[in-house]
């Protein structure tokens, strides 16, 4: 069963919710175009800019592209999203970090040798693990 069919039963009006949701339709999307590593943290109640991250491994430069464009396709289908449908991208390919502000979900798309190096499950550990996809 997909992540995101598991929550479809919610209401769109619950936005703590609306946004596991969306952060599990953005896993889902990043595991179908073949993410490595992807794992869904929660940070209800450790910060104050976001309910989630979803923090996925790129093998390439354009393999990095088409998970961008994978969480685009999310982000403009979802309809319960607190911002505007296009989301919000700092960083650029070739540097080997994107990162999407989803509102309630940020997510972090890394080259391999980058995400070792920032380590961001490490400064959150505190952060309880909802999925981990190897």
């Amino acid at each position: 069963m997909r992540l995101a069919a598991a929550a479809a039963g919610a209401s769109r009006r619950d936005v703590r919710l609306d946004g596991l949701q969306l952060a599990r339709e953005v896993v889902d999307a990043l595991v179908d175009r073949q993410a490595s590593d992807v794992v869904l943290l929660d940070l209800q109640g450790l910060s104050a800019f976001t309910d989630y991250f979803v923090i996925a491994s790129a093998d390439s430069e354009r393999q990095l592209r088409a998970l961008v464009e994978a969480v685009d396709e999310v982000s403009a289908s979802h309809d319960g999203s607190r911002r505007s449908n296009r989301p919000r991208w700092e960083g650029r390919n070739e540097d080997g970090w994107r990162l999407a502000d989803l509102g309630d979900t940020v997510v972090h798309i890394f080259a391999v040798e980058q995400r070792a190096y920032y380590n961001l499950e490490g400064l959150w550990r505190r952060a309880r693990e909802v999925v981990h996809i190897q």
